[in-house]
């Protein structure tokens, strides 16, 4: 699977072509969570935004379909007994329905073919009153963005969407969300979070 390959230089290409955003979004995703907060994350890939999350909740499972990047994940987070990470689908959350205050999916929504099976999913598994968080790389048509895209796409990931800020938006419109708010994190690759209340 391309994620595991790729989950031991992830952080690293990360942290040397979009740092600023990579740390910025997990600070930004931890200001909507409570002490309170019984949270689940999917895909939560190497756990750039499930240590920030981590710091603030009072439980996290942190979950992706990647053995690799969840290793990675399980190392950067061993300092938080409140989180637990385990191997799932986003299209299909075994869980009960209105468990958690908040669920975070970032940066998967456009790599997934039936984006709409996981929001669906991610609403199902939110309590009323909840929000489900969601962080999403946007090209704002920033030449090195699509630059790293491309690179990324060579290496073998595969792309289903891609989204500027006034895309990403529609994307949530069309499918019928309209207690939205939105926040960008700035820098070479910006990333959008969509915040849905429920």
């Amino acid at each position: 699977m391309f994620w595991d390959k790729i989950s031991p230089l992830y952080d690293l290409f990360e942290k040397a072509y979009n740092g600023k955003v990579y740390r910025g979004t997990g600070a930004k995703v931890a200001e909507f969570i409570e002490p309170s907060d019984f949270v689940l994350e999917c895909a939560c890939g190497t756990g750039a935004i499930s240590v920030f999350i981590a710091k603030k909740c009072k439980k996290l499972i942190a979950t992706d379909y990647s053995i690799g990047m969840l290793r990675r994940a399980v190392k950067k987070c061993r300092g938080y007994n409140n989180t637990t990470f385990r191997k799932a689908d986003i299209t299909n959350i075994k869980c009960r329905d209105s468990r958690f205050d908040k669920v975070v999916a970032g940066n998967v929504i456009h790599l997934l073919p039936e984006p709409q099976k996981a929001l669906s999913e991610l609403e199902r598994v939110v309590k009323d009153g909840g929000k489900i968080i969601i962080p999403t790389y946007i090209n704002m048509s920033k030449g090195t963005g699509r630059l790293a895209v491309k690179f990324i796409s060579l290496l073998g990931a595969d792309f289903k969407k891609q989204f500027d800020l006034k895309s990403y938006q529609k994307f949530f419109d069309d499918l019928g969300y309209k207690d939205v708010e939105y926040h960008v994190v700035d820098g070479k690759m910006p990333c959008a979070i969509a915040v849905i209340n429920k």
